[in-house]
């Protein structure tokens, strides 16, 4: 199977149309019909201002479908990906009552039941299964809803599309939701070669049982669009034959998946108008809108979302993928679809696309914004207006136009994209928690290339800047070097971020004044930041309560330690918990913290950490002896030694990665220099690891890695 040339754009605008989707249906979900007809009338547009509620939030329905599929890249991208390693990815990545899934309690919650029976040791497919949950739970509706992702890895094939939709499925459903997920994800993989409805449709239902529920439900909704014109009528014709009150659980898959081809059989191809329906139809909302959106999307391409109304400006590309992989949860539909795109050219054996030499913010698909947006704020609020534009770019195809009118001298605008919980999610209260790390941190350099318009009439100021929250957490700006753009000039900015005294890094952009009237427009070509974080992780002097939420909460509790100021608690009362912050692109480096045991099993410091059952870890045993661990689909022991050690008595542990070369110290005490071999795990953040019991920490040390002893000691060790 060859990849169709515009394989990447129609994934752009898959992705769009899902969290488009699920935005759009998000604010009413579960609604009736009837309720929805009455209060909101039919959903044209975005409604989420009449009910006081923000448009981009995190949601199930997007950070599922967006993380579980990452089981690809951790078991090397190959098609023979089982259930039984998918499930290891929902253990890696959820945190359990914090991430994702609806958390609902066992036997009350499909995907929570699912989890449990592998939290437990049954694997997938079992996990899911009929024969393990009973049917009606597992036959809701969570296999449809993450299905997207599986789709769009497999363009033009939809045989290897319904495939893997089964085998993701499985994890957590059986029967008819498995039928369901497969049909949609066998259509969106056609989709991408193969435009006519009828012809996705036929295509879907041929790789389904025949006998299955939904294989009828499909036909007999087929027919009905063809004796019915009104679609309002049909949707009476379903709730009346397929209404919830016909399928117990809480949210069964047959209803909603009739409400999806509801939509595509009377929507006319038209993108406005089949969320119209889908959403006034009612039930599960945000889930069935977000896989009418997807389909559309990568069937009609981005033409198909179209500016009318204007569908992508508010949302700006931004969305939340909130998991245990700490630095990934900041993310944006462009980000995404690189992931997705470069994942199905692996699976064909074709090399990664990376846009302008790798750059984190590109904005080389058309219409992109990446999450950037002006500053609301009085002194510059409607002063500058932002376009994805093509050309003024060095290594690309696209660059984001600045255009600023009526610039008057002492106004400054700023145009920054998210690196962190935006202030607004702050104190947002849903049952999707955003856990999320910052994406930037002191000691690594952002770099940046802007351009003036030779059009300009008059120089501008221009600066790279970041946003911090600081005192009650409110923002407060840091500037970097500014520079004095002529018309027709650049500049290329590198800026290494200085210590912020742990204050979290919120938000990162590029600021313009002008000491003179000025109409005209900035190029920003691309921004991005890498380097090694040289941060030290601890209360800010500054106060405010958000640098805690900096810290992933794979733990039951992080409390304030009352015993001395600045320094955290943390309680995990069974099995082993994390406390992670960082990002993927941390590669080299060392962390070192100082840990006090108050009662626990084992206690220690992680590396590399890439979800909770992936990271390298320096522990301390209940039986006395310092570990060195790798946690990789089981844990393996690197190495080991005697080390005594005493409740509330600290222990200083330091732990560095170079390449394949791991060392450890306990108490400035060098006793740990492994070379790991494959499978090696390159990069991620870092942690505080507490198995039943509680710990406390103070101040965590990153720093870039350096060049330490050649051997470990073998003498063994005693504390103090």
């Amino acid at each position: 199977m060859s990849i169709p040339d515009d394989y990447l754009e129609r994934v752009y605008a898959g992705v769009l149309g899902k969290i488009i989707g699920v935005y759009l249906g998000r604010p009413f979900e579960n609604w009736t019909y009837e309720r929805i007809t009455s209060e909101l009338g039919e959903i044209q547009y975005y409604v989420h201002e009449k009910l006081n509620k923000l448009l981009v939030v995190p949601d199930d329905d997007i950070s599922g479908t967006f993380t579980f599929m990452r089981a690809l890249w951790d078991y090397g991208c190959t098609r023979e990906i089982t259930p039984a390693q998918i499930g290891q990815t929902w253990l890696n990545y959820l945190i359990e009552g914090r991430t994702i899934l609806w958390w609902g309690g066992k036997g009350n919650s499909t995907e929570h039941t699912a989890f449990l029976n592998l939290k437990n040791g049954i694997q997938a497919p079992l996990s899911g299964s009929a024969a393990t949950n009973g049917k009606v739970i597992s036959e809701q509706i969570g296999a449809q809803i993450f299905i997207d992702g599986w789709a769009m890895v497999a363009p033009g094939d939809p045989e290897l599309s319904a495939d893997l939709a089964r085998r993701a499925s499985s994890v957590s459903h059986d029967g008819e939701a498995v039928f369901a997920a497969q049909l949609l994800a066998a259509m969106e993989a056609l989709a991408f070669v193969e435009s006519n409805l009828d012809r996705l449709l036929d295509t879907g239902l041929s790789l389904i049982p025949s006998s299955s529920s939904i294989f009828r439900l499909v036909n007999e909704l087929r027919d009905w669009r063809i004796n019915e014109s009104d679609w309002h009528k049909t949707r009476a014709r379903i709730a009346n034959k397929y209404g919830y009150d016909k399928y117990p659980g809480n949210c069964h898959v047959i209803p909603n998946h009739a409400l999806i081809h509801l939509a595509l059989l009377y929507g006319n191809d038209d993108f406005q108008k089949s969320l119209m329906i889908v959403n006034t139809a009612g039930w599960d909302t945000d889930c069935n809108s977000g896989n009418v959106g997807c389909l559309l999307g990568i069937k009609n391409g981005l033409e198909g979302i179209g500016n009318n109304p204007d569908w992508r400006g508010p949302v700006a590309d931004r969305l939340y993928l909130s998991s245990a992989d700490s630095g990934s949860a900041i993310s944006d539909a462009v980000s995404v679809a690189y992931n997705i795109t470069n994942t199905g050219r692996a699976l064909l054996g074709e090399r990664k696309i990376t846009p302008k030499g790798g750059v984190r913010f590109h904005f080389e698909l058309p219409g992109s914004l990446m999450g950037f947006q002006p500053a609301d704020y009085s002194e510059g609020r409607g002063v500058i207006k932002i376009e994805n534009v093509s050309g003024h770019s060095l290594e690309g195809n696209h660059s984001l136009a600045l255009r600023y009118k009526h610039f008057e001298p002492g106004q400054r605008s700023r145009v920054t994209t998210p690196t962190f919980i935006p202030r607004e999610m702050a104190s947002y209260l849903s049952p999707y928690s955003l856990q999320a790390s910052p994406t930037l941190y002191p000691g690594q350099t952002i770099k940046s290339r802007v351009s003036a318009d030779p059009e300009n009439m008059s120089p501008v100021i221009c600066s790279v800047i970041i946003y911090r929250y600081s005192q009650q957490d409110e923002l407060e700006i840091v500037h970097g070097p500014d520079f004095n753009l002529e018309p027709g000039t650049e500049h290329i900015f590198a800026w290494c971020i200085p210590d912020q005294e742990g204050a979290p890094i919120c938000q990162a952009g590029i600021e313009i004044s002008s000491p003179q009237p000025a109409n005209g427009t900035i190029y920003l070509d691309y921004m991005t930041w890498d380097g090694t974080p040289d941060v030290t992780l601890t209360h800010p002097q500054s106060g405010g309560a958000l640098w805690r939420r900096a810290w992933v909460e794979g733990v039951d509790q992080l409390i304030p330690w009352t015993g001395s100021p600045g320094l955290l608690k943390l309680v995990q009362n069974r099995g082993r918990g994390l406390l992670i912050q960082g990002t993927r692109e941390w590669t080299d480096y060392q962390v070192e913290a100082t840990i006090t045991p108050h009662l626990v099993n084992l206690t220690g410091i992680a590396i590399r950490v890439q979800g909770m059952c992936r990271y390298y870890a320096l522990l301390i045993y209940a039986d006395q002896r310092a570990r060195l661990v790798k946690v990789l689909d089981g844990e393996k022991v690197l190495a080991e030694s005697d080390f005594v050690w005493e409740f509330y008595q600290p222990v200083r542990l330091r732990l560095q990665a170079m390449g394949d070369r791991l060392q450890g110290w306990v108490n400035d005490v060098h006793i740990f220099d492994y070379l790991d071999s494959e499978p090696l795990l390159e990069g991620g953040g870092i942690g505080l690891v507490c198995e039943e019991g509680c710990i406390s920490f103070g101040p965590v040390l990153i720093r870039p890695a350096s060049i330490g002893p050649t051997s470990a000691s073998s003498k063994s060790l005693s504390n103090g």
